[in-house]
């Protein structure tokens, strides 16, 4: 028997990314996704999340839960924070793609900090800045009672870009910032920036992390 979840995307071009990483980790998923760029443009306008933004949020929890999905994966960093908190009100489970990531920085930088005898560090980079908000917020819940400073940056330029359809241009601008960089643990706040990761050890991404705790998550529901 399958199991139908939903997963909610503001990059159409995820879409694909998202279904063969959760196909992969479960084979039994009957998935519904649903891609509203609005949101993301919304609230990267507004420069975060706003009233209207938060309407057309729960409009698609609700078509989703409506779809049958018993549970949601939200895979846009800077409407993760919001998605969550409609959860109740539209009565349907939602996971964020970053929370495992966010977990996993804070676990990296304070073992950092702990072996050198001082704080961690960690750096946010974002190309928007609406995804700085929710993902720092997000590392710090998770680092609460830790030894770790978190530092959130916005890539110039890296947007607008992709916006251009310039990827390749996008990517080299994330990966210079990311050699550049002077911290014990990177996160790339948004799933899209995932190919411009390189092999820096220090650098953290969230699709497959996300993927994989939303696949763990599953194990309840069938």
């Amino acid at each position: 028997m399958s199991l139908r979840v939903g997963v909610l995307h503001t990059v159409p071009a995820l879409v694909p990314v998202f279904h063969e990483l959760l196909t992969r980790l479960r084979g039994d998923l009957d998935i519904v996704h649903a891609a509203d760029p609005a949101l993301l443009s919304g609230a990267v306008a507004a420069g975060g999340v706003t009233d209207e933004v938060r309407e057309g949020l729960a409009t698609d929890l609700a078509a989703l839960r409506d779809a049958g999905a018993r549970t949601v994966l939200v895979t846009c960093s800077s409407i993760g924070e919001a998605a969550v908190e409609s959860a109740g009100a539209i009565g349907i489970p939602v996971a964020r793609v970053d929370a495992a990531m966010a977990q996993a920085a804070v676990d990296r930088a304070a073992a950092a900090g702990t072996a050198r005898g001082g704080q961690g560090s960690i750096l946010v980079l974002a190309t928007l800045t609406a995804t700085l908000g929710p993902t720092t917020r997000l590392i710090e819940r998770a680092g609460v009672g830790r030894e770790i400073a978190v530092e959130a940056v916005v890539v110039e330029g890296a947007a607008a870009a992709r916006a251009a359809g310039d990827q390749a241009g996008h990517d080299s601008l994330v990966s210079a910032a990311v050699r550049n960089a002077d911290a014990d643990v990177i996160v790339l706040a948004q799933a899209s920036m995932a190919p411009a990761a390189g092999d820096d050890i220090r650098v953290l991404t969230s699709p497959d992390s996300g993927a994989a705790a939303f696949a763990r998550s599953l194990e309840g529901l069938g």
